[in-house]
């Protein structure tokens, strides 16, 4: 077994977290991730503070292993579900979007894990600062909302510029990633793009087979003029937005607004022309539909192989 922090203060079998995606990330993804032995996280998405508290009730109805919520900060309901996790507490909170220095105080008193996402080491260590239990590093590599550096150099220069712990995310889908990612310092991984084929994803099955088709430059990071690049699977809506982010005569505003509703698009009506469905670079790494327990084993499985040969190389 790989053990880490991870698996000793949060209780898990292993130390993997599953992205907190919107529209993908529900109680159902979330409790089979955790009964599987990770931290299923739920997303708050862009949703109102009585969704997240029914979703965290209904997954406390199909898990009893810890599980966390996913806040993304730019969202106008960011406080709400703030003051829901609070009173909820679920064991664990990651943020994304933002800094979530704001609500920390509040978390902490309720006794819940802040884990922060970060694209660089100035906002991990600005988190630590305000009391992150540990930071996410997430490379560009990654589906959705993305930095510039890659997860082979962010992850170990945030290890050297914090102390608190850090788990390695971004392009990992098997168990060459997370052994890379222990390799590299990491107590562990967060996963988001292989977990779009667990079984118990709830999205659209165009959704998934998108992500089961896709070549190795199948991915396109679209929105960096508007200052927040997003990566996922080219398809006729990333053209359009491509093409129109660069023209220009395009203004921001028609930027925004192309971009509403496109992920719901995706992964609720599995609309192939007009949705945006995020996704990693791992996308081609991802070969079947399986349930989070096999995937979760599997990539272990590997891992421990490899890490167990590792010997063999150094004589």
């Amino acid at each position: 077994m790989i053990n880490s922090i991870l698996t000793g203060e949060l209780g898990l079998a292993y130390p993997i977290f599953q992205g907190g995606m919107a529209w993908v990330s529900d109680a159902q993804l979330a409790a089979a991730v955790s009964n599987a032995g990770g931290l299923g996280i739920i997303s708050a998405m862009n949703l109102n503070a009585g969704y997240l508290r029914e979703q965290i009730k209904k997954c406390r109805t199909l898990t009893d292993k810890p599980f966390g919520v996913n806040i993304m900060l730019m969202s106008p309901f960011a406080g709400d579900v703030a003051q829901v996790c609070a009173e909820e507490r679920p064991a664990v909170v990651t943020t994304g979007a933002g800094l979530p220095n704001a609500y920390m105080k509040d978390w902490l008193a309720a006794g819940i894990r802040v884990i922060p996402v970060v694209p660089s080491t100035a906002m991990a260590k600005l988190v630590e600062r305000a009391g992150a239990f540990a930071v996410i590093a997430e490379g560009g590599e990654s589906g959705g909302h993305i930095g510039d550096l890659s997860t082979l150099t962010l992850v170990p220069q945030v290890i050297d510029a914090v102390n608190i712990p850090v788990i390695a995310a971004g392009g990992i889908a098997d168990g060459r990633g997370v052994a890379a990612a222990i390799m590299l310092g990491a107590v562990g991984v967060q996963c988001g793009t292989v977990f779009l084929c667990a079984s118990e994803c709830n999205i659209h099955e165009n959704y998934k087979q998108k992500v089961l088709n896709a070549k190795d430059i199948d991915t396109i990071v679209t929105g960096k003029r508007l200052g927040h690049a997003v990566r996922s699977i080219r398809n006729p809506f990333t053209r359009k937005y491509a093409r129109m982010e660069y023209e220009s005569t395009t203004t921001g505003e028609e930027l925004e607004e192309l971009g509403v509703g496109a992920l719901r698009k995706a992964a609720v009506d599995g609309d192939l022309e007009n949705g945006c469905f995020l996704a990693g670079q791992c996308s081609a790494m991802v070969h079947e539909i399986r349930p989070a327990k096999a995937i979760i084993e599997t990539m272990f499985a590997e891992a421990e192989s490899l890490l167990k040969g590792a010997p063999a190389w150094v004589k």
